[in-house]
């Protein structure tokens, strides 16, 4: 009954969602391109039979990256279709898989919709990471007798009340999984709680350990290796939120009385955000450069916008220290194991809860600065002052920092292989 419930609902407000997508567009153009894939029209050229990998955006493509390409390797003869929801998610898997895999946005979880979706692709698994929980195109997946993985499963713990409040449509939902894979221990009770199957639900590690540096971000470094003067340290504030940057370029003010020299590079999460930031940064007389102007960097330049897609992981490797932002608010963080790929001492806000269990191991391992949570954002600009101004003060502890936070990596890595087995299992 709440499943139908919930098709009806969701067939009656379509027009609703459909004219928002095309309000966002206003300001973010590709959300009305290709809006016949939400739709689930796929295209033509698509054949079926295969398998589909659902990301929802840049962070989950990423994280997917290794489990794709061995996917590719090991079934060479099947199609696999990766699904994102947001046009930088898509812009990622065009750019790291091109033609090698299928790609279309993921259908709204509506009837007529997801009954399109997987009537072309006539998928034989489907695979989803996180918490894409899609009642609807699970339960249609599932009567097909498509095989069903959630992989890299995790529940905040913001998100566990909310999804017990609609547990008349997640509990079944999880149930007809075949596999849950959990991130963690805490992760794995959490969805057996949610309705997961007990003897189908498994903690096998976290898909974002298995992180490694591709062909195509080492071209990305070479060309933005040439812009840098080696001679200037460099501190990054990777992923920034609204808010994020007022507090690094505060604490920027206070770390050049002393190192004058030293490069800020910012760069915003959301791509609808560059021409804001660079906005204040005028207001705030603040001498920068765009990336997007493809200019070396002057030495009079104090702040590097980095308005591209695509580069962060480049852009990691010309950092003297990392700064990840979403992290001083309630946005939760973001993955803290990429500058440490790249052995970078790096320091986050309070707020690290998309990525509790990682974030624990590397406080436990000395491989993370944590700043204390701080209502008053001037003590906190300059917490965060003295702690890069002594990592620049100190390379020694610079080096460790970095160094403890790659073994945290190397040590936990895997799970990619271990999720292969599994969908090969279920196929065999």
């Amino acid at each position: 009954m709440a499943l139908l419930t919930y098709r009806l609902l969701l067939i009656f407000l379509l027009p609703v969602v459909l004219l928002a997508a095309i309000l966002r567009s206003l300001s973010q153009p590709a959300y009305r391109q290709r809006l016949h894939e939400r739709l689930g029209i796929v295209p033509s050229k698509f054949r079926p039979g295969g398998i589909v990998i659902h990301g929802a955006s840049v962070g989950e493509v990423l994280a997917l990256k290794p489990f794709i390409n061995q996917c590719l390797v090991e079934f060479p003869n099947t199609p696999i279709t990766v699904t994102t929801f947001t046009p930088t998610g898509s812009e990622q898997v065009q750019k790291i898989f091109g033609d090698r895999v299928q790609h279309c946005y993921l259908p709204l979880d509506v009837w007529p919709c997801t009954t399109m979706f997987l009537a072309k692709l006539k998928p034989k698994a489907l695979v989803v990471m996180e918490t894409e929980l899609w009642p609807n195109l699970v339960a249609q997946a599932y009567k097909r007798n498509t095989k069903l993985l959630l992989i890299n499963g995790r529940i905040s713990d913001k998100s566990v009340a909310s999804y017990q409040k609609f547990s008349a449509l997640i509990k079944p939902c999880l149930a007809k999984f075949d596999q849950v894979f959990a991130q963690s221990e805490v992760n794995k009770e959490r969805l057996i709680a949610l309705g997961a199957r007990q003897a189908r639900c498994h903690n096998i590690g976290n898909l974002k350990y298995d992180i490694s540096e591709g062909s195509d971000t080492k071209v990305k470094y070479q060309t933005l290796s040439p812009m840098f003067s080696p001679a200037r340290p460099v501190w990054l504030l990777a992923s920034s939120h609204e808010g994020d940057e007022q507090l690094i370029l505060d604490a920027y003010r206070q770390v050049r009385e002393a190192h004058s020299e030293l490069l800020l590079v910012i760069v915003p999460r959301h791509p609808e955000r560059f021409d804001k930031v660079a906005q204040l940064l005028a207001q705030q007389g603040f001498s920068y450069q765009r990336r997007s102007d493809a200019q070396p960097i002057l030495p009079e330049t104090q702040v590097w916008l980095m308005d591209s897609l695509g580069e962060l992981l480049a852009a990691y490797q010309l950092a003297n220290i990392v700064t990840i932002g979403g992290t001083f608010s309630t946005i939760g963080g973001h993955n803290p194991l990429e500058p440490a790929l790249y052995q970078k001492p790096t320091i986050v806000g309070s707020d690290m809860a998309n990525f509790a269990e990682v974030h624990q191991q590397l406080v436990e391992q000395n491989g993370i600065i944590t700043l204390a949570h701080q209502d008053n954002k001037q003590q906190l600009a300059q917490q965060l002052s003295l702690e890069v101004s002594q990592l620049l003060a100190n390379n020694t502890q610079a080096q460790t920092l970095g160094r403890n936070a790659y073994q945290v990596v190397k040590a936990n890595q895997g799970c990619s292989e271990r999720t292969l087995a599994a969908l090969k299992a279920e196929l065999s």
